[in-house]
């Protein structure tokens, strides 16, 4: 009998499921390529610095009724540093110490005056921003992140800026007095949240957030309030009725013993005397205004971490917050910063993204020198050996771990602060001292540095004392020594 070769046929529906297997075949290699991919690609880096911001913020409970809902939010998606501290008290030399991951003890920028690329021993010293393009990353910077901006030869640090430019001001004085200084006024000014320089570069972030990078980014944004003068749009004032604000009772004025080599802080500053603020009765109305800018910048943060979450980058982002010093708004008698008090040095500082830990709370002592090599751990770029500071890993992985190194602050040449976990030792360059226990004494009443029983404490304090100091390198001062009053003359931005 003949033998014919068996006919078979496929049905449409097996073809389909033939298909489809394939599909998932293909679909699954493929998405394995771009896991693969995205898991050796350098993690981004968003660094957000805002200025002059203290310990009024919902996460660290410096004010009881500061409302800071968005880095409320950030501080619980990652680690709050509790115990944090600037290397400077002042605007220039404290960004030029973080940006290049070097004290004033070695570069010798202590105050106002020389930028970044005038100082002789940062010559050698590569920017954040120039460490991490070297590497491989993109650049990107908008707003006040250096004080001077990246200028001369840092210009070509930046791969692309998003501009800094200034908010609104208005024609005439809103409420501060006729005799202070122009930068000391305030109000709710201009209407809306649109016209605020700040606004307008969290919305410029977000876009450029939303779009997909071919290299890793490095990018910086620096908000301006709540730097003076305290003017912010209407609604932001209202959150804070001024008949129901808690306003700061200092206990003593430390500031009449401060010995004389510190005492330009009476000169140099523009700030008001406590005296004045109270003799004027403007003690409710600046803590009303300062509290309304932190809740519009939190705004503007919130719009830079929505943009961040929605975007192509929220799984790939390592995210810090930080502020440049802190504000006295009353204490010990004091307005402004410069002073080594915990009010003028204690900043913010969160982390969050790949590598780190959410939910903790650090309360470890930690200084902004310790960001630069934090960030190149992170990110596994090679060490830099320039770095003064230490990498804050082992506490973004476990926040307990204990760091013996404490936090070294400086204002003026000559005069530092030390700041373990639970101590304050500063020493002037009079040798004169003052030691707080902060466990018992955090609003640093009572100084214990006559106190036989606290000496040792102040031994161990002293031996992390900055040794061969560099001595203040100054070409010339943005300002000339001044009254902290009657002067019209706004500081530079």
């Amino acid at each position: 009998m003949d033998q014919s070769p068996v006919q078979t046929t496929t049905s449409p529906l097996k073809k389909r499921l033939t298909a489809i297997v394939w599909l998932v075949i293909f679909g699954t290699l493929f998405l394995m390529g771009r896991v693969e991919a995205d898991e050796t690609r350098s993690p981004n880096v968003l660094m957000i610095c805002i200025d002059d911001l203290n310990d009024w913020v919902g996460f660290l409970g410096g004010h009881p009724q500061a409302l800071t809902p968005n880095m409320d939010a950030l501080a619980r998606r990652g680690v709050n540093f509790t115990n944090a501290h600037c290397v400077v008290p002042v605007c220039s030399p404290s960004r030029i110490s973080v940006i290049s991951g070097t004290a004033p003890t070695t570069h010798g920028s202590y105050e106002l005056g020389p930028k970044f690329e005038e100082l002789p021993a940062l010559r050698r010293t590569p920017t954040m921003h120039r460490y991490f393009k070297d590497h491989g990353y993109v650049t990107i910077t908008g707003g006040k992140v250096l004080h001077h901006n990246f200028g001369g030869r840092l210009a070509q640090d930046i791969d692309r800026n998003l501009g800094r430019t200034r908010s609104p001001r208005p024609k005439m004085q809103l409420n501060r007095p006729a005799d202070w200084s122009a930068a000391w006024d305030w109000g709710a000014f201009p209407q809306a949240d649109e016209s605020m320089a700040d606004f307008q570069l969290s919305q410029e972030v977000a876009r450029t957030l939303k779009r997909p990078m071919d290299q890793p980014f490095f990018m910086s944004v620096g908000f301006f309030r709540p730097h003076v003068p305290l003017y912010v749009p209407p609604k932001w004032f209202e959150l804070y009725p001024p008949s129901e604000l808690k306003l700061t009772t200092p206990a003593s004025d430390d500031l009449d013993h401060l010995p004389p080599n510190f005492l330009n802080i009476n000169q140099y500053a523009v700030a008001p005397t406590h005296q004045q603020v109270i003799q004027n009765h403007k003690q409710q109305g600046l803590t009303q205004a300062y509290l309304a800018s932190i809740s519009f910048v939190d705004h503007c943060v919130g719009v830079v971490l929505d943009a961040l979450e929605k975007g192509p980058h929220r799984d790939n982002t390592i995210l810090l917050l930080w502020s440049d010093h802190g504000f006295h708004l009353g204490e010990k008698h004091h307005w402004a910063k410069r002073t080594l008090w915990e009010e003028s040095t204690r900043v913010p500082l969160l982390f969050s993204g790949p590598g780190i830990t959410a939910g903790q709370v650090c309360h470890e002592p930690v200084s902004l020198l310790d960001l630069f090599p934090s960030l190149v751990e992170l990110c596994h770029l090679p060490t830099n050996e320039r770095n003064e500071g230490v990498s804050l890993g082992p506490q973004l992985r476990r926040a307990e771990t204990p760091r013996d190194r404490p936090a070294i602050s400086s204002s003026y040449a000559g005069n530092h602060a030390v700041r373990s976990r639970d101590w304050r030792l500063i020493v002037y360059d009079d040798g004169q001292k003052e030691l707080y226990h902060h466990k018992v004494d955090p609003q640093e009443h009572h100084n214990l540095a006559d106190h036989p029983e606290h000496l040792e404490t102040q031994r161990k304090l002293m031996r992390w004392l900055p040794k061969d100091a560099a001595p203040e390198f100054k070409r010339k001062s943005e300002r000339p020594y001044r009254s902290r009053v009657n002067s019209n003359t706004p500081p530079p931005k």
